[in-house]
């Protein structure tokens, strides 16, 4: 028998391309959940693989839709189909190699009842399939008002799995951007463009839920993304006035060189951390760059090699 939520509390939106393995995993962490009034709605972004028949698994346990179109190439167009069909007021995101603790949706419907707009939430890292023991979290940021600069002044990100958001705000800002030069940024643009609507955002303090982090991610470090946060900052940047211009551009260095350092290209971050110091950064991110550009100097020096060599 097909299970069917009349009036669904939440909307679950999973978009999906060739993950028939990690999406049975996704959708079991949602059976489990303590909240029973939800749906979910999986966007399959043109998968060639089993992803249909997974989900047909799980229709006498969810109240679940599928929803197939040709490949798109990243996953913004998916959860805008998704949200097009929600029938709930609050509508969640969940990558589909991702997955939540079983309080999740609880919590954050509680959160949205008590007046939130946006809601989130620190999620664990995942670093491996066989992954039992999970003490590396993926955190998130803690924005206070206002709230357009103090996401882009945040070297922490909101990652999309835990996010959930009243489809009415959503709504207000067009739904997820879907220009192909921010995949792999589209919730951090969706989020600053949220910031411009509504102060509400509120970060539950747990952990509820698991960051796929070991391969075959869109948004792990590389050239490209950092092509993709300066897309992101030179649209947004423009609303702030010019002292939170001068945190966000420092901050916006601050990226940049991070994401160099992780991909291991210092001819990119040493430049980068060193204009971020120029500029008006934080002080936390101020004492972290001063202290990679300290460490990959004594590295060079050990190795009798150019400080901004790559590495």
């Amino acid at each position: 028998m097909t299970k069917h939520i009349v009036n669904p509390l939440v909307s679950v939106i999973v978009p999906t391309y060739n993950r028939e393995k990690q999406l049975r995993r996704c959708l079991d962490s949602l059976v489990a959940q303590t909240l029973g009034e939800f749906e979910v709605v999986v966007c399959d972004d043109g998968s060639t693989d089993k992803t249909a028949t997974v989900v047909e698994d799980y229709v006498s346990v969810l109240d679940i839709t599928y929803d197939y179109a040709e490949n798109f190439g990243g996953p913004a167009r998916p959860r805008n189909r998704g949200v097009r069909l929600a029938r709930a007021a609050y509508v969640a995101f969940l990558d589909s190699d991702d997955w939540w603790a079983p309080a999740k949706l609880e919590r954050s419907v509680c959160a949205l009842n008590a007046g939130a707009d946006v809601v989130f939430h620190d999620l664990w890292n995942v670093l491996s399939e066989d992954q039992k023991v999970f003490k590396s979290r993926l955190r998130t940021s803690r924005p206070v008002p206002p709230m357009l600069e103090s996401l882009l002044c945040s070297a922490h990100s909101i990652p999309n799995s835990s996010i959930v958001v009243r489809r009415g705000t959503l709504r207000m800002i067009g739904g997820i951007c879907e220009d192909r030069e921010l995949i792999a940024v589209e919730d951090l643009d969706m989020l600053l463009r949220l910031s411009k609507v509504t102060e509400k955002f509120v970060k539950i303090p747990e952990c509820l839920g698991y960051y796929w982090n070991g391969g075959g991610n869109i948004s792990r470090a590389s050239s490209e993304q950092i092509r993709r946060i300066e897309a992101v900052y030179a649209r947004h940047l423009p609303s702030l006035d010019e002292s939170g211009r001068l945190r966000a551009e420092a901050l916006r260095a601050y990226r940049v060189g991070r994401i160099a350092q992780l991909h291991g290209d210092w001819k990119v971050a040493a430049p980068a951390l060193r204009t971020a110091l120029r500029g008006r950064l934080d002080l936390p991110y101020k004492l972290k760059a001063v202290w990679l550009l300290s460490v990959q100097r004594v590295r060079a020096l050990l190795h009798g090699d150019n400080a901004e060599s790559t590495t």
